[in-house]
């Protein structure tokens, strides 16, 4: 066996990887189907508990190559019913998602880095180091298990995944649209394009390459305020990736994709919460193809002190964009006594 295939993840390997691995060993094609289906399908963990191949072929790949995979290292239960887990990478990091039922759906909110680095002042993830990229098959590990505690809790699958964890997806490109692709894939999960959501901070040139990518996923852009000193204030992102820049990119996503772009919006007490606020941010939606604004609660974190307005700002701030022709939604936190809501996610304790 050649030196570059030794010790390698084997879900790197695509199948014509694969097949030609099996054909120098001499086995037939159809075992690569078999171990295909175990990877991937039948999720397994090691090589031994792959039943159907022969124990001499389980040693061999035990020889040649290592099979990682994530594990749950705890889990927390919130009064609403949402499940936070923190799971260990093979290497040893920790990493969080959550369930989050409700009776219309079960989405799993998956994370993207361990760790970020874009340091907005409202996301405890932020002030963590980012310690490196996930895999798109610590990824899909990811999805997996969310949807296993759901069947369990709940008796149903996931019906959709949100990639607003920990870390920004677009700064783990590759390895975030593997990881749908495979999540995506009939051999897969087999779950729509059309139920899956990317969240970023904003990454002009990147969203500019999924629409280059034509990419069949939902996008979602974390704007949080509609100006740029404000934007500059809390999310250090924007002094690169500008407003008139992200609406430049949003704009090009759509013309090569179709797809409308959702706005996401947390309200700050005092900060952008003002009719005026409201004012600049239809100025944004009325510039892009955009079919909602999100409203998002304010959950507190220890390391940065904003609050959420008071219930009667929320709705005059709502309904002035409706007013306005806005279609808006306001997006209630889930799992806050567990610290699972919207920027709380840190691997507290």
């Amino acid at each position: 066996m050649s030196k570059e295939l030794e010790q390698k993840n084997i879900r790197h390997l695509s199948i014509k990887d694969l097949e030609n691995y099996f054909a120098t060993i001499g086995e037939p094609k159809f075992r690569v189907k078999q171990l295909h289906e175990w990877l991937w399908q039948k999720h397994a963990h090691s090589f031994d508990d792959m039943s159907n191949l022969s124990k001499a072929l389980r040693a061999k790949l035990n020889q040649e190559f290592v099979l990682p995979s994530l594990s749950i290292d705890a889990s927390q239960h919130s009064d609403d019913g949402t499940v936070k887990s923190r799971f260990k990478t093979h290497d040893g990091h920790l990493i969080e998602g959550v369930l989050i039922p409700t009776e219309e759906r079960k989405t799993a909110c998956v994370s993207s880095q361990i760790g970020c680095s874009l340091n907005c002042k409202f996301c405890a993830t932020g002030y963590m180091e980012r310690r490196r990229n996930l895999t798109f098959d610590e990824i899909y590990d990811q999805v997996v298990l969310i949807n296993q505690q759901s069947e369990a809790a709940f008796q149903q699958k996931l019906t959709n995944i949100v990639f607003m964890g920990m870390g920004e997806p677009l700064m783990n490109y590759n390895n975030v649209l593997a990881a749908i692709e495979r999540i995506s894939a009939e051999d897969g999960l087999f779950m729509s394009p059309r139920r899956i959501t990317v969240s970023t901070a904003g990454v002009a040139k990147q969203i500019k390459h999924l629409g280059d990518d034509k990419v069949r996923f939902k996008l979602a852009l974390s704007l949080h305020a509609a100006n740029d000193k404000k934007r500059n204030e809390i999310m250090p992102i924007n002094e690169s990736n500008n407003i008139a820049a992200l609406i430049e990119a949003l704009n090009y996503f759509y013309k090569q994709t179709d797809n409308e772009i959702t706005f996401e919006y947390i309200l700050f007490k005092g900060f952008n919460d003002s009719i005026k606020d409201a004012d600049e941010l239809i100025k944004i939606y009325r510039q892009v193809p955009a079919d909602l604004v999100n409203i998002i609660e304010y959950n507190t974190i220890d390391a940065y002190k904003f609050y959420k307005p008071e219930e009667g700002v929320i709705e005059d701030f709502m309904n002035h964009l409706e007013r306005n022709r806005v279609n808006v939604r306001l997006r209630h936190s889930r799992g806050k006594d567990i610290d699972a809501a919207c920027g709380q996610l840190a691997n507290k304790g």
